[in-house]
């Protein structure tokens, strides 16, 4: 395979979906500052470079993974005079969309092309290549990007025009974030009512308040044996990142005018859980509504 990708971010989700490219036969130029997520990537077959610099000079295609729009941006002003002209960047991170828009406008001022690729699937997916991708920019260029995102993904949808990925991954996240607190909140008041995880759980996820957040992810240990709550919620997805995604999606609901309270409130919810919790996964919420309900269950 004669394309020559450079990725940049190699962490929890950039390393394996590097890894995935490398598996596929993709020639893969990866940084990222942190040492041992180098030396992971070069564990995986990747060709690990000094510089984010280096890892766009030979490249046709750029993936980056990064932590949010400040760092996106940056990036971008130091490595796209790097490029050959023409070079597709697609960033996967998960950040605003004003920022994915102008992420798209310098890659396009400077004679190259872009997409906002943001993913859902989490680590797992990750790893083994089934990740969700939504997708912002033309549609040539997402089918120049296509083959990639189908050797990382399960699913890969042409959302829109530059920052539309953005607007897909935001909206699905504030509604994961919410259905994951009501989810929380409906577990403890059956804890106090008598009712047991199993019975909830049997009923629930045959009934009307069948969710994803449940019925993939339940939040107590048990019913769903590969949930991150069998695993002392170790993430899976952080609360961190929630706490982030729903920042971004309480940002849009106000600079939109749309009358959202219950993301702002979700929003709001995480945030305190994040200040003690961060590196939990967003699932041990649970844990947050029993505290605040009286009870000191883990």
């Amino acid at each position: 395979m004669s394309t020559t990708v450079g990725f940049l971010g190699l962490g929890h989700m950039g390393g394996p979906m590097a890894a995935n490219l490398v598996r596929a036969g993709y020639r893969v130029l990866a940084f990222d500052p942190v040492p041992a997520a180098r030396e992971q990537a070069r564990a995986d077959g990747a060709e690990v470079v000094d510089t984010a610099v280096a890892a766009v000079a030979e490249s046709e295609i750029v993936l980056t993974m990064l932590p949010n729009g400040r760092v996106v941006l940056d990036v971008y002003r130091d490595i796209l005079d790097a490029a050959k002209l023409g070079t597709l960047f697609v960033d996967c991170s998960t950040i605003d969309v004003a920022d994915a828009q102008q992420a798209a406008e310098l890659a396009v001022a400077a004679g190259h092309r872009a997409l906002d690729a943001p993913v859902s699937g989490g680590v797992a997916g990750a790893a083994a290549g089934t990740l969700t991708f939504m997708v912002g920019g033309a549609e040539t260029d997402f089918a120049a990007a296509l083959p990639l995102f189908e050797v990382m993904g399960g699913k890969v949808v042409h959302c829109g025009g530059a920052g539309v990925g953005q607007a897909a991954k935001i909206c699905n996240n504030m509604m994961l974030g919410i259905s994951m607190i009501g989810l929380s909140e409906a577990i403890v008041l059956g804890e106090k009512l008598g009712l047991s995880h199993d019975k909830f759980y049997d009923v629930v996820s045959t009934a009307s308040g069948q969710c994803w957040s449940l019925t993939s992810y339940c939040p107590v240990p048990g019913p769903v044996p590969a949930s991150p709550a069998n695993n002392d919620y170790r993430p899976g997805f952080a609360t961190a990142l929630m706490t982030k995604d729903l920042g971004l999606a309480a940002n849009a609901l106000r600079a939109n005018g749309v009358d959202g309270r219950i993301g702002a409130l979700a929003a709001e919810i995480y945030d305190r859980f994040n200040r003690t919790d961060g590196e939990r996964d967003f699932s041990a919420i649970v844990t947050d509504v029993r505290r605040r309900s009286g009870e000191e269950r883990p």
